[in-house]
């Protein structure tokens, strides 16, 4: 069901790059914005699991200077906008995928390693009003998997002073059959190794939530957050004898996280 619309999306991707080309311009020329920093949190231990632990995180995003999307969220993959009309923003996304270790927790005997990696895509985001944003990503895995995940979030935020602000909206994510394989199937083999009873999953919704945060920027190009996500895992991924025998439905992450802006310029 995702691979129609991810050919889609790439196509026009391709296109848009085209006529970036075309005008004269290579993709890297220009001001551009790295930012670096870290994020901690507690969360659960893996995907589905019913046991938090404390975890940190890299913050790596790079992109044009300019002036940039109204509003950016934590939930954001890092990302190259190829096409920006202020109301309306589409272009290219990737997320780095941390590995999972079936010998690193006793409750993920039997599943399948998942090795470090990413995921590689697009994302589209629209501005239905000035305080509210809604935006979509649609990625394929590499290395880590061979799926297809998709993620629809809503935000709605204001700034209660030029330098704090506040925003707050729910989330969904869809994957593909190969994604949920991956990471809630088991075969026979594995559950009568002392896995999870066998399961094989189909694709579908993978699960919906809502999220909020407080932003604060001291500086330019210094940001601090704090923030909670709640999520909900359903269809297939609820469904699976991982989350239903050895975990959880419920997934609340709960952290801090602060980044630093450097700006540079390429030919």
């Amino acid at each position: 069901m995702f691979k129609p619309a991810f050919a889609v999306l790439a196509a026009s991707l391709s296109f848009l790059s085209a006529q970036t080309a075309l005008a004269g311009d290579h993709l890297w020329s220009g001001d551009w914005a790295l930012t670096l920093g870290g994020t901690g949190f507690v969360g659960p231990k893996f995907e589905g699991s019913k046991k938090n632990s404390l975890q940190f995180a890299p913050i790596i995003s790079l992109g044009k200077q300019g002036a940039g999307p109204r509003y950016v969220s934590r939930n954001d993959n890092p990302s190259l906008s190829l096409f920006d009309e202020g109301a309306f923003r589409a272009g290219v996304t990737g997320k780095l995928v941390m590995p999972r270790d079936p010998d690193d927790e006793k409750e993920l005997k039997g599943m399948r390693e998942v090795k470090l990696g990413g995921e590689l895509g697009g994302f589209a985001e629209v501005y239905p009003t000035e305080y509210l944003r809604v935006r979509g990503e649609v990625r394929q895995g590499i290395r880590s998997h061979h799926g297809v995940v998709g993620d629809i979030a809503a935000d709605g935020f204001v700034d209660v002073t030029p330098n704090i602000r506040v925003s707050a909206g729910p989330r969904m994510r869809f994957a593909s059959a190969d994604y949920f394989d991956h990471y809630y199937g088991v075969s026979a083999a594995s559950a009568a190794a002392g896995g999870p009873s066998a399961y094989s999953p189909s694709g579908g919704l993978h699960s919906i939530g809502v999220g909020g945060a407080v932003d604060w920027k001291p500086t330019e190009n210094i940001t601090a957050s704090s923030f909670v996500e709640y999520r909900r895992l359903m269809g297939p991924a609820a469904d699976s004898s991982l989350v239903k025998e050895r975990g959880s439905e419920n997934q609340l992450v709960i952290g801090l996280s602060a980044s630093y802006k450097f700006n540079f310029t390429l030919e």
